[in-house]
């Protein structure tokens, strides 16, 4: 998606949930039962997907937990609210780094492919870690074996395979220590390309 928020990174237009290719497809699927493991056992009332982008995992959440209350927030942009538009579930428009909710007021966070596209990914953790009360969910490309894999395809060649609106790189245990900082990671996961880790609020943070 692009954004007319100059103090975010949006990210790109390609929307991988709704692919037909057969290797992204198989990819996705991947994603999906890695997500499926991380929410297992979980009973939130309420739920919060942060750059929740065309609402496609926004929806997921609603069908996997039918009695929460789930919303979707990603930054201001006119393509994803005719997007919206369509979908029968709460949306709204924010910034991850300043999250319009109390401390301790959502019980679960999932914040799927969004980190890599913000500009200051410790003020978004610390917020995410400020509002959850039980449990995040987090997902980033796996570097460099995402920007492989793009040059492979032949996407974003001159980038070097880096998608563009990426703006921070991790490796799966960068990643892991980064979400460290602000939780006490539980469980990670790692579909082929990304990492994704459950994890819930540190006391020491």
């Amino acid at each position: 998606m692009e954004s007319s928020n100059p103090a975010n990174v949006a990210g790109n237009t390609y929307d991988k949930y709704t692919t037909t290719n057969p290797v992204e497809r198989r990819m996705m699927a991947g994603f999906f039962d890695a997500l499926d493991a991380a929410l297992d056992g979980l009973h939130p009332d309420r739920v919060l997907e942060v750059g929740a982008g065309e609402g496609r995992v926004t929806e997921r959440l609603v069908e996997r937990f039918p009695d929460a209350d789930v919303v979707g927030l990603d930054l201001p942009d006119g393509d994803l609210a005719d997007e919206w538009a369509t979908l029968d579930v709460p949306m709204f428009f924010g910034d991850v780094t300043r999250l319009p909710f109390a401390a301790n007021s959502v019980d679960l966070v999932v914040g799927l492919e969004v980190l890599e596209h913000v500009p200051g990914p410790a003020a978004a953790l610390a917020e995410i870690a400020r509002v959850c009360r039980h449990t995040a969910v987090l997902s980033v490309p796996r570097e460099p074996i995402w920007r492989a894999g793009n040059v492979a395809r032949g996407r974003y060649v001159r980038e070097l395979g880096n998608t563009p609106g990426h703006v921070n790189h991790w490796s799966a245990r960068r990643f892991e220590r980064f979400v460290a900082e602000r939780f006490d990671v539980v469980d990670v996961h790692r579909p082929l390309p990304w990492t994704m880790v459950r994890a819930t609020p540190s006391a020491a943070a």
